[in-house]
């Protein structure tokens, strides 16, 4: 590693450095503001990609390009940032960090076979860094830790060290301790020591100097040397290590080296590094971005150390064996979906297997295709133009081979989670977990200029995120975008503005409720006009009676003697549901109702279909006049998952929200799973309270359950505001 004698110009391309053996795909983590975009800058400049680091403060830097991002000051994308290190081509895939845009980060450890956590000296270890940890740790990628901001006031690289030992665990090891030279405005780094080498690393003078340590130096770093040596020899193939270490042997540090790169490339043992980034112009090396390198580099897996997620064959749901093999059959992945104002639709793809070449047609196999409108879960497609994408330059390539990345030009029907294959053997890859938007947020168009532009734009955006849905609600007349969160809202709603010129304001979601009868009721509808000429005739009386929740709609026909017509009858059914659907008390539809028509009249002449379809309708809204009617609000089944430190604190906000908790459970990883039932106007924001309730590490899922009376105080409040709304209309 970077005991090794590493330098500074150690970058360049090496030949043949796009076998597989020689890539190394690596998603930065960390939550936001921990500095995994400086950090991505400082690696960049280091092997010279880009000639001096940008600044996020100034919306400079090469990750962050998009105008959202520039304007914000902070990652809301995936960004895909490659460069050379050692003869290595390294795929570094800058992940944002703000909970709301967890759908990017996903899809980055989901192209990567390496993680490499950013947590900050000042802020430390937050929920959602804990929880991606235990998510990386269950499918075994391996990990990495960078302390950062050691150099600020507050920056305590102990506290940092410590925090990050409690949240991942024992084998969370220092490699390297930094030696700071506290001042009154700031804290300079002078060096770091290599714990396994014994070496003292000096970048005081403005450049990077391996030297022996001063005897004040030595004598510190022997009990955090010796842990560091007991972790590594725990995870070591060589089971006589441990015997001769205790027996007072000393270890050959090569050996040591060997043994803890293994150990990191298995996910066994996890090396903690430090970095402190300067702001502005900095002349020389930049404090231990070349350590961090040289673990990336030697450290981490290549593709071929990493298993390729299962595949299935999709003509008969087979499993398919692949592997890491420029020559096989080629299994692809779109991890990302992007427009680009000038090439349009561009996909970011992780080559898995074979070789994806330009100008040739595969087929893009699909989870979700037919829920996009397509209608078969497969349809081939011509690649378009093969790119490197570094920010927002594209650098064209003739060809992407197994286990690196690149992006692909106009792959119109490809979206994020789909699977490129041969067309001659169609592949279905696993597809990833992606979390559910829960937050509505219902958008309108302030002109008829933008509502002509409005679904067009919101076509390319949705397809870009799979953490948006869009729904247009024919109950509510609303069109709600469901979101992540405030932040995620807000990004999209800015991109729909500034990329496509589309006004839009937020509204108020309404939740659809529903109206039934609280008691049985008669009713008389009578719809007789004359006008001069054929008129109109219609008279029909129904009793009416609730239903018990979820019965529906019940018609009885009652009619005696012909008092009307077989043939107007189910006209008389036909009105009573059109009101049914109207509402007859706040605009809600109607349920769980049965209506008798037991009796009426009709004219020779003048009665007709239409007559008695409003004479139906009538009779049921004098009905609802001489009886009670009652508001139903839907109730949704909740599953909130949190550590247990907070499920008191969950279960006393949901029981405040008029919600019944039904019990809780053990989930391994110290968490556990609260069910409830609540009804749906408490909870329309309950994903923003809940991350802020639980410090970001909460979770929760719903799905609708049945109908339930709304309590009085409420009902009387929305019938007002619908009696408000209906006479500011008229």
């Amino acid at each position: 590693m970077a005991d090794k004698a590493a330098h500074p110009g150690a970058a360049g391309r090496a030949p043949e450095a796009d076998r597989p053996d020689r890539v190394r795909n690596v998603a930065l983590v960390g939550h936001s503001g921990a500095g995994k975009t400086t950090l991505a800058e400082a690696m960049l400049a280091a092997t010279k990609t880009i000639q001096r680091p940008g600044r996020v403060e100034e919306g400079t830097t090469v990750g962050d390009h998009d105008e959202v991002e520039v304007r914000q000051r902070r990652s809301v994308n995936l960004s895909l940032l490659p460069f050379m290190h050692d003869g290595v081509k390294v795929n570094l895939i800058d992940t944002p960090g703000y909970p709301d845009f967890v759908g990017d980060l996903r899809a980055g450890l989901r192209a990567a076979d390496a993680a490499l956590f950013v947590v900050s000296a000042v802020d430390g270890v937050d929920g959602l860094t804990r929880m991606l940890w235990e998510e990386c740790a269950a499918v075994g990628m391996p990990r990495a830790v960078v302390i950062t901001k050691i150099d600020q006031v507050r920056g305590d690289f102990d506290a940092a060290l410590l925090a990050c030992q409690e949240a991942f665990g024992d084998n969370v090891l220092p490699c390297y301790l930094p030696v700071i030279d506290a001042g009154e405005s700031d804290q300079r780094c002078q060096g770091l020591i290599g714990l396994l080498s014994g070496r003292w690393i000096d970048y005081s003078g403005g450049g990077r100097d391996d030297c022996e340590p001063g005897p004040e130096l030595a004598d510190s770093i022997e009990e955090r040397r010796s842990a560091l040596i007991e972790g590594v020899i725990q995870e070591s193939e060589d089971e006589t290590l441990m015997d001769r270490y205790l027996a007072g042997e000393e270890i050959e540090v090569g050996a040591l080296i060997d043994d803890l790169e293994k150990a990191v490339a298995r996910g066994g043992f996890h090396p903690v590094l430090t970095t402190a980034v300067p702001h502005g112009d900095h002349p020389g090396p930049v404090l231990g971005v070349i350590e961090l390198l040289e673990v990336v580099i030697r450290g981490f897996p290549s593709p071929l150390e990493h298993p390729v997620p299962s595949v299935i064959e999709v003509s008969g749901n087979r499993p398919a064996e692949v592997g890491c093999d420029p020559a096989g059959p080629l299994v692809a992945e779109v991890v990302k979906t992007m427009s680009d104002p000038y090439v349009g639709r561009v996909s970011l793809v992780r080559v898995f297997s074979g070789t994806l070449r330009p100008d040739t047609t595969v087929h893009v196999s699909g989870h979700g295709l037919a829920d996009r409108g397509h209608e078969d879960h497969d349809v081939d497609e011509r690649v378009g133009a093969l790119t490197s994408p570094l920010g927002k330059v594209q650098r064209t390539v003739n060809e992407c081979r197994a286990g690196d990345i690149c992006a692909v030009a106009k792959l119109t029907r490809a979206e994020t989670g789909d699977t490129i294959s041969d067309r001659e053997r169609p592949l279905l890859m696993r597809s990833w977990e992606m979390p559910d938007p829960l937050l509505p947020v219902a958008i309108r168009a302030t002109s008829k200029a933008d509502e002509d532009k409005l679904s067009q734009a919101l076509g390319r955006l949705v397809a870009e995120d799979p953490t948006l849905r869009l729904e247009n609600n024919a109950e509510t007349r609303q069109l709600v975008l469901w979101c992540m969160g405030e932040a995620h809202a807000d990004v999209f709603l800015d991109r729909l503005r500034s990329r496509y010129g589309v006004s839009v304001e937020t509204v108020e979601p309404r939740v659809p409720l529903r109206e039934t009868f609280g008691g049985p009721a008669e009713g008389l509808g009578r719809h007789v006009k004359q006008s001069g000429g054929h008129g109109q005739y219609g008279i029909c009386h129904i009793t009416v009676e609730p239903l018990p929740s979820g019965t529906g709609f019940e018609f009885v026909d009652k009619i005696v003697g012909g008092v009307v017509p077989r043939q107007f009858i189910p006209s008389v059914e036909k009105g009573v549901k059109t009101q049914m659907a109207r509402g007859v008390l706040a605009g809600y539809p109607m349920v769980d109702i049965r209506v008798t028509l037991d009796d009426g009249k009709a004219h020779s002449v003048d009665s007709s279909d239409m007559a008695f379809q409003t004479a139906g309708a009538l009779a049921l809204k004098d009905a609802a006049a001489r009886a009670s009617t009652r508001l139903l609000e839907p109730v949704d089944e909740v599953a909130v998952l949190v550590p247990d430190d907070y499920v008191g604190p969950v279960m006393s906000d949901l029981s405040a929200r008029r919600g019944r908790v039904l019990g809780s459970e053990p989930v391994a990883g110290g968490r556990t799973l609260v069910r409830a039932e609540v009804p749906q106007l408490e909870i329309v924001r309950y994903s923003i309270d809940l991350r802020s309730m639980s410090q970001g590490t909460g979770t929760f899922s719903r799905s609708f359950l049945r109908y339930e009376p709304l309590p009085a105080h409420l009902a009387g409040k929305v019938a007002g505001d619908a009696t408000g709304k209906t006479a500011m209309s008229a």
